[in-house]
């Protein structure tokens, strides 16, 4: 079984060179004054790169795990699971902060909750119901009194 490759026929295998990498996406740079949307964009692709290649390791340590019996790659495989769940986490976190922050740049909040009136009873009376105003009571008296005379 001679293939040419010294470490395949030192190891007694047949090395086919067909290796499955993980596809990398061509790298993002934020830019200087991009807007919130842009830089939303630019983390939530970065975690589900992270979250994509945390699935594929997992698989890949999983294999290896099981073949081995290893308590190690059990606890390695532990931990890169609890890793990729929190990576889902803060995805989630992620739509939840940017839609808090895009509340906080649109609400504006105009509430007076501190309200101070500066006269007496009367006047506050007066204000409320104006048919029964002491003005108008003191207003159609004069207009009487102003017509008798005439």
């Amino acid at each position: 079984m001679e293939t040419g490759d010294i470490i395949s026929d030192s190891l007694g295998i047949n090395f086919t060179g067909n290796i499955d990498l993980p596809v990398i996406k061509e790298k993002q740079t934020p830019t200087a004054g991009v807007s919130l949307d842009a830089d939303f964009n630019y983390v939530r692709d970065n975690i589900k790169t992270l979250i994509n290649n945390g699935s594929d390791a997992v698989e890949e340590i999983l294999k290896v795990a099981k073949a081995g019996d290893s308590p190690r790659a059990y606890e390695v495989l532990g931990q890169l699971l609890k890793t990729v769940s929190e990576m889902n986490k803060d995805l989630i976190d992620l739509y939840q902060k940017t839609k808090t922050a895009k509340k906080e740049d649109i609400k504006v909040n105009h509430t007076t909750n501190n309200s101070i009136y500066v006269g007496s009873t009367s006047e506050l009376q007066d204000l409320i119901n104006t048919d029964r105003s002491r003005r108008k009571a003191l207003d159609s008296q004069n207009f009487l009194d102003n017509n008798n005379g005439v």
